[in-house]
C-alpha cells in the first residue's frame, strides 16, 4: 500500500497542533506504560496499522511484555493480568472511541473515577482523542507501517 498524502509536509501546522495535543498527553503524568496500552488498544479498535506498529514497538521498548500486548484485545477477559486502574483506563478509552449511542455508561464512567482523579480522567480522555486523531491520519492517507523504530527506552 502506497502513502496517499504525507500530511506533515502538506499541513504542517496541523501537526504541530496534533503533536501539542499529543506532548500535553504525554507529560500529563499519567504513567507512560498506562499510555502505551491505551494507544495500542484504541490502535486496534480502528485497525490503524502504524499505530499499532509504533506503540507496541514503544510499550515493549518501555518494558511492556509480550503476554499484555497479545492479550490486549481480550483485556477483560484476561483477568488480573492488567492492573485495575488499566482495566479502567482500558474500558474508558473504548468507550470515548466507540460512544455508543453517544454516550459513556455511568457503569464505565465511576470504574474510571474509582482509579483517577478528575484531572487524571480529563488527561486520559485527551490522551484517548489524541491517538483517535491519529488513526484518523493514518488510516486514510495509508501511512505505511513496519518502519518505525523507537526514538529511545522509556521506563514503564
Amino acid at each position: 500500500m502506497t502513502q496517499r498524502i504525507n500530511y506533515g509536509q502538506v499541513a504542517p501546522d496541523g501537526l504541530k497542533a496534533m503533536l501539542g495535543l499529543e506532548n500535553y498527553a504525554r507529560g500529563s503524568g499519567l504513567e507512560h506504560a498506562l499510555l502505551e496500552l491505551v494507544k495500542t488498544r484504541v490502535s486496534q479498535i480502528n485497525g490503524c496499522a502504524f499505530c499499532l506498529d509504533m506503540h507496541t514497538k514503544d510499550a515493549r521498548a518501555a518494558g511492556e511484555t509480550e503476554q499484555r500486548l497479545y492479550m490486549l484485545g481480550a483485556w477483560r477477559e484476561a483477568g488480573a493480568i492488567y492492573t485495575p486502574r488499566e482495566r479502567a483506563a482500558l474500558g474508558w478509552a473504548e468507550a470515548v472511541t466507540k460512544l455508543t449511542n453517544q454516550e459513556v455508561s455511568d457503569a464505565v464512567y465511576d470504574a474510571a473515577r474509582a482509579q483517577f482523579s478528575e484531572k487524571e480522567l480529563v488527561d486520559l480522555t485527551l490522551a484517548t482523542i489524541a491517538i483517535n486523531g491519529w488513526n484518523r491520519l493514518s488510516i486514510p492517507f495509508r501511512v505505511e507501517a513496519g518502519h518505525y523504530q523507537p526514538a529511545q527506552r522509556h521506563k514503564a
